[in-house]
């Protein structure tokens, strides 16, 4: 089965995610696909410290996420994948990772930034991306937890 889910979520591991989206999705595996926060041995040990019992935690640079998922290492394991930046999701799919959809939980508003919901605020290059996820068949959705209904991103 492999990823269930993916949520760009600036925060990557946090609450809502510990609490709420990993029993959601029934994870098995969070995933946290990141150049930066990989390299970072401090924020690591923190995510790793609220990972829910019963899942496992990977937080790995994108080149280690396309090379495990090619050598099948995640076949048997359903992941929630979790990013920072769509652009991330556009390099994993467009390198045969499967993803059946993608969560846009939280992008801050930062200056030149649009405001899209409550939650999400994307520069051009982020809307560019999100518009590229949807052009390889994958559905993009506004959802920031569970209980609410989620809502499919059509104004980009």
């Amino acid at each position: 089965m492999s990823v269930i889910l993916a949520r760009i979520d600036q925060r990557l591991i946090h609450g809502i995610v510990v609490t709420q989206w990993a029993a959601y999705t029934k994870a098995k595996r969070l995933m946290v696909v990141d150049d930066e926060v990989s390299q970072d041995e401090t924020m690591k040990a923190g995510m790793k410290l609220s990972k829910p019992a019963g899942t496992s935690m990977s937080i790995i640079n994108t080149e280690t996420a396309i090379n495990n998922f090619k050598m099948g290492k995640y076949d048997n394991h359903t992941v929630f994948l979790l990013v920072k930046e769509p652009k991330t999701l556009v390099k994993l799919i467009e390198n045969g990772v499967k993803i059946s959809k993608v969560n846009l939980g939280i992008i801050f508003n930062q200056s030149g930034k649009k405001q899209f919901t409550k939650m999400v605020a994307m520069d051009e290059q982020e809307q560019a991306d999100v518009k590229k996820i949807q052009s390889l068949d994958v559905p993009v959705t506004f959802h920031y937890v569970p209980n609410e209904d989620e809502k499919k991103v059509e104004i980009l």
